[in-house]
């Protein structure tokens, strides 16, 4: 009787073994999945990042011919343009480091 008591333990110890080795792939599945959507939103960002950067470089090209006209209003816009440029470029700069 003593037998099948024991072979009957070591059945329960591997089921239990198996049952938490499923939970692990499970738990991993599920974080393998939610790195990839993550991911589609950081693709996604960094569409619209690369967008807006097209649109500044075109507003900007714009400022220039513009100001290669000699038009004075383009002159200063252009001028404050770039200096807030550099104001944020410096504030963002001096909070990480």
């Amino acid at each position: 009787m003593s037998d099948a008591y024991e072979r009957e333990r070591q059945n329960t110890d591997s089921l239990s073994a198996l049952q938490a080795k499923v939970s692990q792939l499970r738990s991993v599945t599920i974080d393998i999945y939610d790195n990839a959507r993550d991911q589609h939103v950081l693709d996604s960002t960094t569409d619209t990042f690369s967008t807006m950067g097209t649109s500044l470089k075109g507003s900007a090209r714009r400022l220039g011919v513009m100001a290669s006209q000699g038009n004075k209003v383009a002159v200063l816009k252009l001028a404050g343009i770039i200096v807030g440029v550099v104001v944020l470029l410096y504030w963002i700069a001096s909070f990480f480091w």
